[in-house]
């Protein structure tokens, strides 16, 4: 299952929704990857991966795709492990910014599709962390995963921006990838003794756009855990949104919104 978290909105919480649930599926048991397509590199510097080393990344993965190097690497080669069992990333660079015009000018966007397919034996899930617009890596991740999930953070910009991006992937996905599905909304940063989180919610379910049960709330412990480089689910597994995240994880295994 490769799973890609999407949203053209900054600051709605894609690298810590990628990189602990990712995390969570990990600590199951299964062997995951997480890609990180943005060039911030937020997702991998959480997961405790220092790009500024001599290893391999995914914007090398993609500069040897445009002849930047003229030994080719497989796969494998751009994959690193993290310091947490079955959990490894795909990570990110700064660079890609450089390489994202020539990319697009030689229509690449498959790319990253073709380098997941000869992985899949490798892992049982893939989670994909994007930019936050719809740019060439953000279309890639689209036409490489199966499913799409959407992070919501309670906020009335983000409904607005909701309409756009679903019209968005559609056209995608008429285009490249018919099979791609939307998982649903996951609610971030979420409080529920404000009034307008749950109005927004009810505008979204108001639209039947799907959105899963389990709710993200706002915590301190979050950002403790961006700090220490180390995903809620191995920082603090008893707390509250270590919890939320687990059964959000359960139910996206679960299946329990239908994909759309």
């Amino acid at each position: 299952m490769k799973r890609v978290v999407f949203n053209q909105k900054g600051g709605v919480g894609k690298s810590t929704i990628s990189a602990n649930l990712a995390a969570q599926s990990a600590r199951q048991g299964l062997r995951t990857l997480l890609v990180d397509l943005d060039a911030q590199g937020n997702s991998t510097h959480y997961c405790g991966v220092d790009v500024n080393n001599d290893g391999l990344t995914v914007a090398d993965m993609f500069k040897q795709v445009v002849g930047w190097f003229s030994k080719p690497e497989p796969p494998e080669a751009f994959v690193r492990p993290t310091p947490f069992n079955h959990l490894f990333v795909l990570p990110s660079h700064p660079s890609l910014a450089d390489v994202e015009r020539e990319l697009e000018n030689r229509y690449k966007m498959f790319k990253l599709k073709e380098t997941l397919s000869e992985l899949e034996t490798e892992f049982d899930r893939v989670y994909i962390d994007t930019p936050p617009n719809f740019n060439f890596y953000s279309k890639a991740a689209l036409i490489a995963a199966d499913r799409f999930i959407v992070p919501f953070d309670c906020d009335d910009f983000s409904i607005q921006a909701i309409d756009r991006l679903l019209q968005n992937v559609l056209e995608l996905r008429a285009d490249h990838n018919p099979e791609l599905q939307l998982e649903g909304i996951v609610i971030n940063q979420f409080n529920a003794q404000a009034k307008l989180p749950i109005e927004l919610i009810a505008a979204l379910e108001a639209k039947s756009l799907p959105v899963f049960a389990q709710k993200v709330h706002s915590s301190v412990k979050v950002k403790e855990s961006h700090s220490k480089r180390m995903p809620l689910p191995y920082l603090a597994p008893a707390h509250k949104v270590s919890m939320q995240f687990a059964q959000l994880w359960e139910e996206l295994e679960q299946g329990q919104n239908a994909p759309q």
